[in-house]
């Protein structure tokens, strides 16, 4: 390879990868095009099976005035050229020539009529003995052009007047002049007889370049005439898809504002037809969401801000009756047994009563954006410990086991000691209730941006619907069920605020019959909340059998420690991380 072809090698991959990288752009917005644009899909759509049709009625038009006028010319052709046959081999059957030079010169005067048919078309003849062994053959090959010889004519048109008797013919592509190019033609022969019985093929071209350029002219007005039809059509069925589509396109563009929240975007209407009659319907309904959705905040906010004030009235009176509650409950051996009974009754229900202010307190500051996160490093197992710890005499009671398993030994994040406590709290409660008498599992792991702690139950499960409304306030499976501890609805909603303040996820699973698990994933510093796509270091549901049992409860109503093996401490535990000081997280808000 020389230097310069070395040299442009290079350039011409460098091409090649720009031109593909060029294609497989292309390839993609045209895809990505097809996808979201309805009016582009039925412009092309319309111009593929327009061009199809065009085609397909051009090919059939082509090939029939193609047919038409070859045939028509060759029909001419074929009847000038079987006379001037016969007027040649009349010719040489009235001469009685017989030497060379007489026949050559028979031969050169008959011939030389020849140069034209009878339509004045341009011709040439050419000459061509077939026996040239039998010794009869009194003057060579000849033609009317020096430029055409024997070989001009087709074998084929040859062979055949050799075997069979009449006047046949050949396409063929030749010059007719001496410089010039090729053109089609058609060769016509037949066998013609001189003196002494000698054979002679005689050959006649004829130039059918007229009725080609003929063709050619005809294909490319088609040609032009499908490409002016099809810009056409297509300018038709842009306009018209245009005024279908805008209108939905409108639509949904309103559509996504809606959604978005602006309640007062609304379509044009105009007309009677039939987009009119779907715009006037759409901006009622608008109009109808808009209302609702507003009578629906107003009783939002009245309905918090009844909550909030009745809240904060109750507190009050709730403290006095709270202590003469007291006095009538440390005073209950004094009393007749039916009223030393009315003593506990009203002592434990107001002790419910004042969970379920505390509950709504609790709410009423969510929503009006007052909850503060109180942040520390605070240590995951320490806050387990104290909460399965204080459920122990709970769990006892409905013959459950509590086991906290784990590979490690510590775990910690940066947050709201008494929020994750709470929450965890609610999730032990709430799975011993539906427990059953199962055990239930608490679950801590960790990675290098997030710790995870899941709460598994063995019991009744739920199902998707009830799953998904689980978080809701107020909301209960089973509205009708007996309710020993807690049982204001409001526990898990709790959870959740409490959880979203942190920047974590808290997510649940549950099955009919094999209970259920809530999996709360904490960012283990403030500096990066946890997105949607971030996985937990935890699956949802965990296996249980692959975590270490590290505590579990007895069943005396006590939490029992034990030295799991195994244990570690993963790379990226802030074992020696600077304790945060208590601090309002200004950016905690719900």
């Amino acid at each position: 390879m020389t230097a310069p072809d070395a040299a442009a090698s290079p350039r011409r991959r460098g091409f090649a990868r720009r031109l593909a990288r060029r294609l497989r752009l292309g390839r993609v917005l045209l895809l990505r095009r097809w996808r979201q644009s309805l009016q582009f899909r039925a412009i092309a759509v319309s111009l593929t099976l327009t061009a199809l049709a065009f085609f397909v009625t051009g090919s059939f038009l082509s090939h029939q005035i193609a047919d038409r006028l070859f045939n028509d010319r060759l029909q001419q052709v074929l009847a000038g050229a079987t006379a001037d046959f016969e007027d040649v081999q009349a010719s040489f059957d009235a001469s009685d020539a017989s030497a060379r030079d007489e026949l050559q010169a028979l031969v050169a005067s008959t011939l030389g009529s020849l140069a034209t048919d009878r339509a004045d078309t341009e011709r040439r003849w050419i000459l061509v003995p077939m026996d040239y062994t039998s010794g009869q053959t009194l003057i060579p090959a000849q033609s009317q052009s020096p430029w055409m010889t024997s070989s001009t004519v087709p074998p084929e048109l040859q062979e055949r007047l050799e075997e069979q008797d009449g006047v046949f013919w050949q396409p063929a592509s030749v010059r007719m002049a001496e410089d010039g190019d090729t053109v089609p033609v058609i060769v016509v022969g037949t066998v013609v007889e001189l003196s002494q019985n000698s054979p002679y093929g005689l050959y006649l071209v004829y130039d059918f370049s007229d009725p080609q350029r003929t063709l050619d002219a005809m294909h490319a007005v088609l040609l032009l005439s499908v490409v002016a039809l099809l810009l056409l059509v297509g300018a038709i069925v842009w306009y018209v898809t245009r005024e279908v589509v805008r209108p939905v396109s409108t639509t949904a563009r309103v559509a996504e504002q809606l959604a978005e929240g602006d309640l007062g975007v609304r379509m044009p209407v105009g007309g009677t037809h039939e987009v009119a009659r779907l715009a006037r319907s759409f901006n009622r309904m608008a109009d109808s969401l808009q209302e609702q959705i507003t009578q629906l905040e107003q009783l939002s906010s009245m309905q918090q801000t009844f909550v909030s004030d009745v809240s904060h009235e109750l507190r009050t009176p709730l403290t006095t009756v709270r202590m003469a509650a007291e006095v009538l409950f440390n005073a209950r051996e004094d009393f007749d047994p039916v009223n030393r009974r009315s003593a506990e009754l009203l002592y434990h229900q107001v002790d419910r009563f004042d969970s379920l202010l505390a509950d709504l307190l609790e709410i009423s500051r969510f929503d009006a954006g007052a909850a503060r996160l109180e942040v520390a490093t605070v240590e995951l197992f320490s806050i387990i410990h104290d909460v399965v710890e204080a459920a122990a005499p709970l769990a006892a009671s409905s013959g459950s086991v509590v086991r906290v398993r784990s590979h490690l030994s510590r775990c910690t994040v940066q947050g709201d000691h008494r929020r994750i406590e709470r929450i965890l709290r609610n999730l032990v409660v709430n799975a011993l209730e539906h427990g059953e008498g199962r055990p239930v599992d608490v679950l801590v792991a960790q990675s290098e941006t997030a710790a995870a702690v899941a709460v598994r139950d063995h019991g009744i499960g739920m199902t998707e619907e009830e799953a998904a409304q689980v978080f809701n306030r107020f909301w209960r499976a089973d509205p009708a069920r007996a309710r020993t501890t807690g049982g204001t609805g409001l526990g898990l909603a709790i959870a959740t605020e409490d959880t979203r303040l942190h920047g974590g996820r808290l997510e649940v699973w549950g099955a009919p019959g094999e209970g259920a698990c809530f999996l709360l994933t904490l960012p283990r510093t403030r500096a990066r909340r946890l997105g949607p796509d971030d996985p937990s270091p935890l699956p949802l549901p965990p296996d249980d059998l692959a975590y270490p049992e590290t505590a579990e409860t007895t069943p005396t109503g006590s939490l029992s420690l034990m030295a799991a093996p195994g244990l570690v401490e993963p790379a990226g535990t802030p074992a020696d991380a600077p304790q945060a000081e208590p601090v309002h997280d200004e950016e905690a808000r719900p």
